[in-house]
């Protein structure tokens, strides 16, 4: 039993000394962080407790604060309020939050202010928002409404229910003229960004509920419940999943699509694979907590952003 015993040790330990570590690890003062994006050397971090903290990525100090204001649970007690997405357009930063009553409220942070374009009295449950272009923003309902939302004027340009399945991800592709949307049936349904009108839907490599989805190049990538990681290339119709080890709450791509990773283990570890000929390049040694995202600078950078106070900085090796 003592000889079973140190094998199985010896296993564990040259299966970890195969993991790629991070090349730093950025730590937010409070809370967990929830989203992350990056630009122009500064990594903005979004977290639960109603705050973004946005670093200087070639110092590695936080250099600007954003905190909304606190709102009020069912009880009528002062809470903070949880930011579930961010976005960058320009010099603009969009924000979706929650808000009173289980709703949800968008901000505008721009010329160091705050600015409100949707709240609680609107009564929309938004599960995420992303910027199409200055003047209009994607954001998507529970119910698998997809709205197009004009900052300006405030009101709806169009909106469409991508499927009667309960929503859960979306991605844009580099462009924004298509959005790929993934819902609990592991179906994708793409849909123009310009009318809201259904481009097709792609099934197969999915069969359970979709936790997480990007779309770049030519190329979407998918995860879900089913332990499967599902790679659809639009452009010569090829499609093929791969399994994991476990759920996998996390996928990304880099900007050209060519490189996919995903977390393929209980420990959360990402692991990385060439989409066209799906040769592993490598595994990535992340936080053990469920990974929210995995967020590509370039072709050889990359952010895991995990259910923690911690946000890791990778390079391809």
């Amino acid at each position: 039993m003592k000889y079973i015993f140190f094998l199985l040790l010896m296993i564990v330990n040259i299966y970890a000394k195969g993991l790629i570590q991070p090349e730093y690890v950025y730590k937010v003062s409070s809370g967990l962080v929830t989203d992350v994006l990056y630009n122009k050397q500064q990594l903005y971090c979004a977290t639960d407790d109603g705050k973004i903290e946005i670093f200087d990525t070639k110092s590695k100090q936080i250099i600007q604060n954003i905190k909304l204001d606190k709102i009020k649970d069912f009880m009528g007690d002062a809470i903070d309020s949880k930011i579930f997405s961010i976005d960058l357009l320009d010099d603009s930063l969009l924000i979706l939050s929650q808000d009173n009553g289980g709703y949800s409220r968008v901000h505008i942070y721009n010329s160091a202010a705050l600015h409100v374009i949707i709240f609680s009295n609107d009564r929309l449950n938004i599960i995420k928002a992303k910027f199409i272009d200055k003047e209009n923003i994607l954001i998507a309902l529970i119910s698998n409404d997809i709205i197009s939302y004009n900052i300006k004027s405030k009101k709806k340009n169009w909106t469409t229910q991508a499927s009667m399945s309960k929503f859960s991800n979306f991605a844009l592709n580099n462009d924004k003229t298509l959005v790929a949307i993934a819902d609990e049936s592991g179906e994708v349904h793409i849909i123009s960004t310009k009318d809201g009108k259904k481009v097709k839907t792609l099934t197969g490599d999915n069969v359970d509920n979709i936790f997480s989805i990007d779309f770049k190049g030519d190329v979407i990538l998918t995860g879900g419940q089913d332990r499967r990681v599902g790679v659809y290339n639009l452009k010569n119709g090829d499609a093929y999943y791969k399994m994991s080890h476990f759920f996998v709450y996390g996928v990304g791509l880099s900007p050209s699509g060519k490189t996919a990773a995903y977390s393929s283990d209980i420990n959360n570890d990402v692991e990385l694979f060439d989409t066209a000929t799906r040769e592993v390049l490598g595994k990535y040694k992340a936080n053990k907590m469920i990974v929210n995202s995995i967020y590509f600078i370039n072709e050889k950078e990359f952010f895991i952003n995990s259910s923690s106070s911690e946000v890791g900085y990778y390079k391809i090796k």
